[in-house]
C-alpha cells in the first residue's frame, strides 16, 4: 500500500503546484495577501492548494494536519498513529517575492516519524519523493497531467544522493530567516574549516539540497513548524541524511502537542557505534 499512498501524494502535489502556478503566473493577480495570527502571510494560492491536496488525501484512511487546515486539539491528534502533515505552499514569502523558491510539502507520519515524503517545486518543475522502502528520488521537468502514469513517472526518478563531490563544505541557509544564532553557527564552522561556501534558498528546498548532496549541512536556529520540515525530513532520511535537534543526537519528531519545531541541523546521518 506504500506505493499507492505515494502515488496519491505525488498527484496531489503536482495538481496543487499546477493550481499555484496559475495564480503565480497571472499578471492580474495580486495574490490577495492576508495576515495570520502570527503575522505570517497567507495568499489565495495557499488556500487553493490546501483544498486540492485535501481532496486527494481524503481518499486515504489517515487524518490530515495541514498548515491551512483547522486547528485540531492535541487531545484528538494524540490518538493518531498515522497521519498526513501538509504545507500546501511552503515559502509564501518567496511566492510573494516571485523568486520561485516555494514548494508543496506532503508527508506521511507514523508514530512521530516521517515514512513518506513528497516535495514539489512548481516553478522549477522538480519533484522529490521518498518512502522507507524505496529511498529518495528526484525527477526534473515534471508537471501535472490528467493521465498520470505512475510506473513511467517512477522510472524517471534519479536516486538520491547524487555524487556531487565538492572540495568545500557547503552550507545552505535560509533566504528570509537567517538568524543571529545561525550566523554564529556558520562562523564556528568557518573557524574549523576555511573552505566554506554558503548558498541561500527559500522553503524546504534547503533540506532537498542536503538530501541530494548539493549542500552538506543546513542549520536552522529560527522558528519552523512541523509542516515545514516533515516532507523534507522523509526525503533526507531516504538519502542517508537526518534532521537532528540542535545539540542533540535525536531527530525531530512529529505530531507533538506543540507543533513548533526545536532548532535543528540537517546533515549526514550519524552512525551510532
Amino acid at each position: 500500500m506504500e506505493e499507492a499512498y505515494l502515488e496519491i501524494a505525488i498527484i496531489a502535489a503536482l495538481k496543487a503546484g499546477n493550481d499555484i502556478l496559475k495564480i503565480y503566473n497571472d499578471p492580474q493577480s495580486d495574490f490577495e495577501i492576508e495576515r495570520k495570527a502570527d503575522n505570517s502571510p497567507l495568499t489565495i494560492a495557499d488556500k487553493t492548494a490546501h483544498k486540492t491536496i485535501i481532496s486527494y488525501l481524503s481518499q486515504t484512511p489517515f487524518p490530515i494536519l495541514s498548515e491551512e487546515g483547522q486547528n485540531i486539539p492535541y487531545q484528538e491528534r494524540k490518538n493518531w498513529e498515522t497521519l498526513w502533515i501538509v504545507d500546501p505552499l511552503d515559502g509564501t514569502k518567496e511566492f510573494i517575492k516571485r523568486n520561485g523558491e516555494f514548494t508543496v510539502n506532503i508527508a506521511l507520519i507514523n508514530n512521530g516519524t516521517p515514512i513518506l515524503g513528497v516535495i514539489y517545486i512548481p516553478v522549477k518543475k522538480s519533484l522529490y519523493f521518498s518512502t522507507e522502502t524505496i529511498g529518495s528520488y528526484k525527477i526534473t521537468g515534471i508537471e501535472y497531467k490528467e493521465n498520470f502514469d505512475w510506473p513511467s513517472i517512477r522510472a524517471q526518478g534519479e536516486k538520491l544522493p547524487f555524487s556531487n563531490k565538492h572540495k568545500n563544505t557547503i552550507i545552505v541557509a535560509s533566504r528570509s530567516h537567517l538568524s543571529t544564532e545561525t550566523e554564529s553557527f556558520i562562523e564556528n564552522i568557518k573557524k574549523q574549516n576555511k573552505n566554506i561556501e554558503i548558498i541561500s534558498s527559500g522553503s524546504s528546498i534547503k533540506i532537498c539540497l542536503v538530501a541530494e548532496g548539493t549542500a552538506d549541512i543546513y542549520p536552522r536556529f529560527a522558528p519552523t513548524m512541523e509542516w515545514d520540515t516533515a516532507a523534507g525530513h522523509a526525503i533526507a532520511k531516504g538519502a542517508g541524511k537526518e534532521i537532528y535537534q540542535a545539540g542533540e543526537n535525536d531527530p525531530l519528531i512529529y505530531n507533538k502537542e506543540n507543533l513548533l519545531n526545536p532548532w535543528f541541523i540537517v546533515e549526514q546521518n550519524r552512525i551510532k557505534i
